[in-house]
């Protein structure tokens, strides 16, 4: 596991290369706001991100990994299964466990001033999919390494889970255009841009739904699956209805956020009215 970083990183700003030229080339949305600041505040977000993942997260999940096979913890360190089966499972437990996160993140209010960062972006791209207060990411580790210890998944399977969370939310938060049979076809196996869109929507019902970042299955299980905006992919307001000055969402504003600003009626116990399309 000794490259590990290397692999993680080459996927990282390859797919990030290739979503970033692919929304140059065909964008499904018109930006509203100048994409250089926007840019600047969210990769300065992402680089804020790691080195707080870095320097105050105590064990990183491939190493609690490797502690974990070597003394038997978990569910799947203590199965006798076959490789493939072992690692489709940790996988998809993982995933789970990412998407009733994502879901708690949306019901705690405490949680919710956190998260709420991650939506207060007014336009959608490939850097929003990367963009999560930092006392966010930390926490969201904490909680995966306790899924690590609890299920047990290989050291390879948690490597191979980072790629495919990593890579996903950036090709699902792409503002970028599919054929919408193609869409169609790829949202039964994959989250879709189209299909996570809708859950940046300032309405509030849309907003509380579609909660997956790589696999769309747990929406359709649990009921918070939403197909499109009732609005319209191009006629859709993204963000939250409480912050919508773009001169105020800056860097030091953003980091401030969970602290000073107002969360509004966005969890899921205050979901508001079912949305309505409005004629023109």
């Amino acid at each position: 596991m000794g490259n590990e970083v290397t692999i993680r990183l080459g996927f990282f700003f390859g797919i990030f290369i290739i979503v970033a030229i692919w929304e140059l080339l065909s964008p499904r949305r018109v930006l509203t706001t100048s994409k250089p600041v926007r840019w600047f505040s969210n990769l300065g977000i992402i680089f804020i991100d790691s080195l707080a993942v870095r320097f105050l997260l105590p064990i990183p999940a491939i190493a609690l990994a490797v502690m974990s096979e070597n003394n038997g913890w978990g569910l799947l360190n203590n199965m006798d299964l076959p490789l493939w089966f072992s690692i489709t499972a940790g996988v998809l437990a993982l995933d789970l466990i990412i998407y009733l996160q994502h879901v708690m993140f949306h019901s705690v209010p405490v949680f919710w001033r956190l998260h709420m960062m991650h939506h207060a972006d007014l336009d959608y791209d490939v850097t929003t999919g990367l963009r999560f207060h930092p006392i966010e990411i930390l926490l969201s580790m904490a909680i995966k390494c306790s899924a690590i210890v609890t299920i047990g998944p290989s050291p390879l399977t948690v490597i191979l889970f980072e790629i495919i969370l990593n890579s996903t939310a950036m090709f699902n938060h792409g503002n970028i255009r599919l054929p919408l049979g193609i869409d169609k076809m790829l949202r039964l196996l994959v989250v879709t841009p189209d299909m996570h869109r809708v859950h940046h929507s300032v309405t509030i019902r849309e907003t509380n739904s579609n909660f997956g970042f790589s696999f769309p299955w747990w929406d359709r299980l649990f009921g918070t699956y939403r197909p499109q905006p009732v609005a319209g992919h191009e006629g859709m307001t993204i963000g939250l209805a409480q912050f919508r000055d773009a001169k105020k969402l800056t860097l030091p504003w953003l980091l401030a956020l969970p602290f000073i600003g107002e969360p509004g009626s966005y969890a899921i116990n205050k979901s508001g009215r079912e949305p309505v399309k409005r004629e023109k």
